[in-house]
């Protein structure tokens, strides 16, 4: 509703007094807020939380501010995201998993209610400049395409600016970004030292210091999310070599040694144990040499990864700095759930050859090693490392145990938090982030953003703990569930159940067993910190309290209803999937995800493209592509020659080059694949109807061919290049009018696989 008008309107100006509405004003002396969210980080894994890992900035801010030992998350990427920026659970966001694994229930739907107001939101609409920077992933997969609604992007939910990208990874080195709300290309190439932690970084002081360039005194809030430190593991070479020879020891050592250290700075509460290996992570000892000389390696990565980022967070605060506003920014930096086990137990050179069941053996991996952290792998440390991530906890993300939910968090803020170098230990949750926050900036939460009356916000300020030590916990009561894994803890004890979604790890564990059958455990987490003695049995009326506490929860937040079907999401998804049998692509857009264009999988298809060719020179470029060096097809003319490659998870490349040169003009250039029906198949490319090439296609991808958010692209390629003998983007230039693939039978899907694949990806 507009606000009525002010002044005074007579017949003419003479006797009317005019009046503006009043732009909205930020409390006096109202500080700037950073949110830095890393990703995949574990609880152990930052200096200042007992690493070796070189984290000197963000340890410069917890030698300056304090520390919360006792900080929890969701144990996934995006619930915990919509916690931080709504201080709602995600349940009440309906982020209950991933934004693509929404099913139709309210905490299930995958995209967060208006009455659920953004930070950037409440802050914007109290004066501040709000921009984002970095990972989203609180928009579904199939609503980040050129033709879908951007009411979920940031600049739906209160942001001016966005710079970074959709989804739960990208490749460091050749990523696919956003802007605000459309595509843009990487600023240079990895040939041209490119890397997305710099650019991100460069982007942020951009942002910055344009608002500084106009607006001297209003407060920002700049929300900055690194893909540091998810899988694939890039980092410059030079990064990952300072740490050469630095993790041989293996992780059972490095695990033990992280303990001391947590214990010698006191991180951890006295009497806290370290919890045992479990058993289906090796012993390092048990590995050959060889592997332990691998293993190590992909450590090397993740470590150089982490201290690259801290390094380009340095670079943003250090133009804080030059602003002369430091010790007026509240700086928080948390991780949004604890280190990952995707990489599985030897550690995945591509996780697209995870999803399409072939992964990398030990003589690959050993013979591949040195490419580890480089543009042509996607790599992922075996969960070994994971274990070691989490120190002193048990098990890890997408889990409820602490090694899945408990989280590094630091906050800064010189004028307006005493604290320095302090730790403190009272349980803190995300969805306290907010409005500790808002009552630090003095900001009152809203009754209503954009005309719509807010929900409740049901994190609580942990303020008062900032400023002492001493302080009562402020939040005694918080649920966990995560894909069926639930938990609750209530002062200082913690019930917790797991529930796998298949068989896993060897726990004997049934994932088909009804919800009423799981076994609960539970934990005097007050003394028991890292959950090593389970009292269920000592405890029985303490622990049915808890779990009928955990219902009551449950009920409160549409928890309900309980579901750990792994592709429940796939088999019914909110916009089905495409079923067209024929497709138009048009040249030079937005690269189209996977999940929403044409499936070719295991089907006989044809793809024309209709060009018209250059007299002079040999005409070149892509014609359609999909994925990048990792997976997936291309169509091209090279050397003036029609060219088809698939490329079979990075593992091989299949080719079909045509026998004579397109001469100049018109022309319609096609790749015809006649199906075996058995994931091969034979591949024919025509010139005008007429086949100039054919080969067999032994082996095609039967899962999932892009990653890290690369998907088709018509008329240029992402990149790295799927192909060999060009550079993307390998721009076609000829004139491409248009490309139509036709498609016969039934595209192959493998729900069970896919999801795989989305989780890998989180």
């Amino acid at each position: 509703m507009a606000e009525p008008f002010g002044g005074v309107i007579g017949p003419s100006w003479r006797e009317s007094t005019p009046w503006w509405p009043p732009d909205p004003q930020p409390p006096a002396g109202a500080p700037n807020v950073v949110l830095i969210v890393l990703d995949d980080v574990g609880y152990a894994q930052l200096g200042c939380y007992g690493s070796d890992i070189a984290t000197p900035t963000i340890d410069r801010l917890a030698a300056g501010g304090v520390r919360l030992a006792n900080f929890h998350t969701t144990a996934l990427c995006s619930p915990t995201r919509s916690c931080l920026l709504t201080g709602r659970n995600h349940h009440s966001n309906g982020m209950a998993r991933v934004a693509d694994l929404a099913v139709g229930f309210p905490g299930y739907w995958g995209r967060i209610p208006r009455q659920n107001g953004f930070l950037s939101e409440t802050l914007a609409a109290n004066g501040y400049a709000p921009v984002a920077v970095g990972k989203w992933h609180l928009t579904p997969e199939d609503e980040t395409h050129a033709a879908a609604p951007r009411d979920t992007w940031p600049v739906g939910r209160g942001f001016q600016r966005w710079y970074g990208f959709h989804g739960g990874e990208t490749h460091q080195f050749v990523p696919n970004l956003f802007q605000d709300n459309h595509v843009v290309p990487p600023p240079r190439t990895p040939e041209q030292g490119y890397h997305l932690s710099e650019d991100l970084a460069e982007r942020a002081i951009q942002y910055l210091g344009e608002i500084r360039s106009v607006e001297p005194d209003q407060p920002f809030f700049l929300y900055f999310a690194t893909g540091a430190c998810h899988s694939p593991h890039h980092a410059p070479a030079e990064w990952i070599e300072r740490y050469r020879g630095q993790f041989d020891g293996g992780w059972d050592e490095w695990r033990e040694a992280t303990f001391e250290r947590q214990q010698a700075m006191g991180l951890l509460p006295e009497g806290t144990r370290l919890s045992p290996r479990p058993p289906w992570v090796p012993a390092w000892t048990d590995l050959e040499p060889e592997d332990q000389a691998v293993a190590a390696r992909f450590m090397e990565c993740f470590a150089g990864f982490l201290s690259h980022a801290d390094a380009q967070i340095g670079q943003l605060l250090g133009f804080i700095d030059d602003l002369g506003e430091r010790d007026n920014t509240i700086v928080v930096v948390v991780s949004d759930n604890g280190a990952s086990a995707e990489g599985g137990e030897r550690g995945s050179i591509n996780d697209s050859r995870l999803w399409n069941g072939n992964p990398a053996g030990r003589r690959e991996l050993r013979a591949r090693v040195d490419e580890l952290g480089t543009p042509t792998a996607h790599n992922n440390y075996p969960w070994g490392w994971t274990m070691a991530g989490n120190t002193p906890f048990r098990r890890w993300k997408r889990e409820v145990h602490e090694g899945g939910v408990a989280d590094p968090c630091i906050v800064h803020w010189p004028r307006g938090v005493s604290g320095r170098g302090e730790i403190r230990h009272q349980f803190a949750h995300a969805i306290d982030v907010l409005p500790t926050i808002l009552e630090l900036a003095g900001v009152d939460p809203p009754d209503e953003l954009g005309g719509i009356e807010q929900s409740p916000i049901e994190g609580t300020s942990f303020k008062a703990l900032l400023d002492s030590p001493d302080a009562e916990e402020h939040r005694t009561t918080q649920y966990f569930e995560m894909l069926g894994s639930r938990g609750i803890y209530h002062e200082g004890w913690k019930a917790v159940t797991f529930k796998p979604l298949g068989q896993m790890y060897g726990d004997g564990i049934d994932p088909d067993a009804p919800f009423e059958n799981d076994v609960w455990e539970l934990y005097h987490v007050a003394e028991d910190f890292s959950e090593c003695d389970d009292l269920a049995a000592q405890e029985p009326e303490r622990l049915a309290a808890l779990v009928d506490r955990w219902w009551e929860e449950a009920r409160r937040y549409q928890v309900l209803p309980l579901d750990n079907r792994p592709i429940a999401a796939l088999l019914a998804p909110r916009r089905p999937f495409d079923d067209r049998d024929r497709y138009v692509f048009w040249p030079y857009g937005a690269p189209i995800p996977e999940n929403v264009t044409v499936n070719v999988r295991n089907r006989s298809h044809t793809i024309t493209a209709e060009v018209e060719l250059p007299e002079v020179g040999t005409a070149e470029g892509v014609l359609l592509a999909m994925g990048t060096t990792l997976g997936g097809w291309s169509l091209h003319l090279i050397g003036g020659k029609l060219r088809y490659v698939h490329n079979f998870v990075g593992k091989e490349r299949y080719t079909v080059t045509s026998e004579v040169v397109v001469p100049p003009g018109a022309h319609e250039l096609a790749f015809a694949f006649e199906s075996h029906g058995d994931f091969s198949g034979t591949g024919r490319l025509l010139l005008d109807g007429a086949v100039v090439g054919e080969a067999e296609i032994p082996t095609t991808t039967p899962v999932r061919y892009s990653i890290s958010g690369a998907g088709l692209t018509c008329g240029w390629e992402q990149g790295p290049p799927v192909g060999s003998g060009y550079e993307a983007p390998f721009r076609c230039t000829g004139t491409l009018r248009r490309v139509v693939v036709e498609v016969n039978g039934i595209g192959h899907r493998d729900p069970e696989a896919e999801f795989e694949a989305i989780m890998a990806e989180q």
